[in-house]
């Protein structure tokens, strides 16, 4: 009991501090054990809460240097790399404020971004983000320095002092620590929990990003009490691969990092993540649907192309597996037979499989940012990975609520974190109270008295708590759909029924104010892909595997089986097409955390919508319209076809 008490203790002197103020204290109680590892030209380079702490001062006194001031913000733009928490860090240490952009962001959107945010410096880690930056440099009159880090292809901005490299702005820093010992603990010593640190950009799926404006205690409250569902402890081991500009990345890195004391770890590039996760075998995990979708994809095509008696084990065991997963997530005792079985199919199949894709040491793994089907969140557990759901949002530093072990149901989120209340208004919206809810938007007054109305947190999200205590997300309210005939439907549902089929990579349904529900369809390129290669059928591209009609009867069957199961007749789908291209965020139909923007999905293809619901139209000629992520644009001619399912 007393030791229960101690840890409470602890908890709350930690939500004292800033998060220089909370980095400080780690330097002080485990100074020389490893904070920070990157790898780098294939190697893994190791950074102590010293050396990290050295780095923020550094990083912080240097930005003084060249005007960055109380009250200043800077941008970064950057994949994860160290110098990330560094600046954003050391920003905050002298009266500042970090924000993140997504680096798939675009220059004029960039532009933007700065101009909403009053962005006084900006942050590059390469000459790609760089350029861009560069190419709006005249709209962005108030930008007084562009700091990057990497001085490859740098040659041509090194005599224009607008450009700083990162190594001169530490050489500034160095200095001035020099030159005045005292002033980094004084400015970090000013600092104050309900300080504002960071604004984090909402998901846009309406337009120009929020900027969340959220304080120290925010993410400090947000890693205590996540980690008191879930105890980690400072030994273990997390990797960085989530775009910062996400909330899912800073909670991690801001927040559990802190408050824990775990490793982070930087992969070599985004690229080669997947690979590096393999070699640090982290503890655990956070990712968008997205990811474990992509996972489950790749282990059904090695399994495709597996001999038919693995084939055959296989399919036996994910059986015996999904059927141990259930006692599993409901904490019941498993019969001894199944048991065996169980253990059996551990050591043949699930061990083998769970350490070829890195997640032997996972203890944990979280998914949130949109809903996950049941199918797939059922298909992890039955392999062994401990797969929670959680559910928040940027106003609430990523989690509200999340599954305990042994009390994990795929059809819902969980319970609501420590110290977090949980209502539902009567019209029928998810509300929270935390401290870990923002004090609101930066510089939208109107938005903010929107969001935190009565003193509640207005998610925005359709839902109820069940008998349980669990809370059941239904879908955004303004996406909450209804026939003709009044039938209400969640489309994100069924969007994530028909995304189970290993051949749907995305789909968007429509249905709103129709008679009947009808489905855009992206397949997946890899897994269909190789199923048409095994089938001898010839393509090249995207479009043209999109456009055989073997694939669309393929496509069907996997509709079929969605709406045999259906509970409600209105929830079948009786006309669907197969897109010519994959949406994607750069075409804007995809948020940056690959949220569909499902009205701007069907202004888009408008004429496809259309003809989704005319039951005369079997065909039809389009232009394929493409923007790529250099701004470029083409158009190409191509048919589309329409397919009436037998309901």
């Amino acid at each position: 009991m007393e030791k229960s008490k101690t840890s409470m203790q602890d908890r709350n002197h930690l939500l004292q501090h800033t998060i220089p103020q909370l980095l400080r204290w780690r330097v002080n109680e485990t100074g020389d054990k490893v904070a920070l590892r990157e790898k780098d030209f294939g190697c893994w380079n190791s950074y102590t809460w010293n050396q990290y702490y050295d780095a923020v001062r550094k990083t912080g006194l240097g930005l003084k240097e060249i005007g960055f001031d109380k009250g200043d913000k800077i941008a970064i733009i950057s994949d994860n790399i160290p110098e990330t928490l560094y600046v954003a860090i050391g920003a905050q240490a002298v009266g500042g404020f970090s924000s993140a952009i997504y680096q798939t962001s675009l220059p004029e959107e960039i532009g933007d971004i700065i101009n909403y945010l009053d962005v006084k410096i900006v942050f590059c880690n390469d000459q790609e983000q760089v350029d861009k930056v560069a190419e709006v440099r005249k709209k962005i009159p108030q930008v007084k320095k562009l700091i990057y880090e990497d001085p490859r292809g740098m040659r041509s901005y090194q005599s224009d002092d607008w450009f700083l490299f990162i190594e001169d702005l530490y050489a500034l820093g160095k200095q001035l620590h020099a030159d005045n010992p005292e002033l980094f603990e004084s400015l970090v010593d000013e600092g104050k929990p309900d300080d504002v640190c960071h604004f984090c950009l909402t998901s846009g799926t309406t337009g120009l990003p929020k900027g969340a404006m959220l304080t120290h205690r925010n993410y400090v409250n947000m890693g205590l009490q996540l980690t008191e569902v879930d105890p980690l402890e400072e030994t273990d081991e997390y990797l960085s691969f989530l775009p910062f500009a996400w909330i899912g990345e800073q909670m991690n890195s801001f927040g559990v990092a802190m408050a824990t004391g775990i490793a982070v770890n930087f992969p070599e590039s985004v690229e080669t993540s997947m690979e590096d996760l393999k070699e640090i075998g982290p503890h655990f995990m956070f990712g968008a649907p997205r990811i474990y979708e992509t996972i489950r994809s790749q282990i059904w095509l090695k399994i495709d192309e597996s001999y038919l008696l693995n084939k055959l084990i296989y399919k036996y065991f994910m059986k015996i597996g999904e059927e141990a997963a259930g006692y599993r997530m409901s904490g019941k005792s498993m019969p001894m037979k199944l048991r065996l079985l169980a253990w059996l199919g551990k050591q043949m199949i699930y061990r083998p499989l769970v350490n070829q894709i890195g997640f032997l040491r996972l203890r944990r793994a979280y998914t949130g940012g949109a809903a996950l089907g049941p199918e797939l969140f059922t298909f992890y557990q039955a392999i062994g990975v401990n797969l929670k759901q959680i559910y928040g949002q940027t106003e609430i530093v990523g989690i509200a609520y999340m599954h305990r072990d042994g009390d994990i149901r795929p059809d819902t989120v969980g319970k609501p974190l420590p110290r977090t209340e949980c209502r539902i208004s009567e019209e029928g919206e998810i509300l929270s109270r935390s401290d870990s809810v923002t004090p609101g938007y930066y510089n939208l007054p109107e938005k903010t008295e929107e969001l935190l109305q009565g003193g509640w947190l207005h998610s925005g999200d359709a839902g109820y708590i069940d008998e349980d205590g669990h809370l059941v997300v239904i879908d955004r309210i303004s996406d909450v759909m209804h026939t003709e005939a009044g039938d209400m439907f969640s489309p994100m549902f069924l969007e994530n029924r028909l995304k189970f089929s290993p051949y749907i990579k995305e789909a968007v349904i429509f249905g709103d104010q129709q008679d009947y529900v009808s489905a855009l369809i992206n397949v997946d390129p890899i897994v269909v892909g190789k199923w048409a290669e095994d089938k001898g059928l010839s393509f090249s591209t995207f479009m043209e595997l999109s456009g055989l009609p073997e694939v669309a009867e393929l496509i069907q069957g996997a509709v079929a089986d969605i709406n045999e199961n259906a509970e409600k007749d209105h929830f079948r789908i009786h006309r669907f097409a197969l897109l010519y291209k994959l949406l994607d965020m750069d075409d804007g139909e995809l948020t940056k955390t690959g949220k569909i923007r499902r009205k701007f999905v069907q202004e888009k293809y408008q004429d496809i919508y259309e003809a989704l619901y005319n039951r005369q139209v079997s065909e039809k000629a389009v232009e394929a319209f493409y923007q790529y992520q250099d701004g470029q644009t083409t158009t190409v001619e191509t048919t589309i076809k329409f397919y009436t399912m037998e309901n």
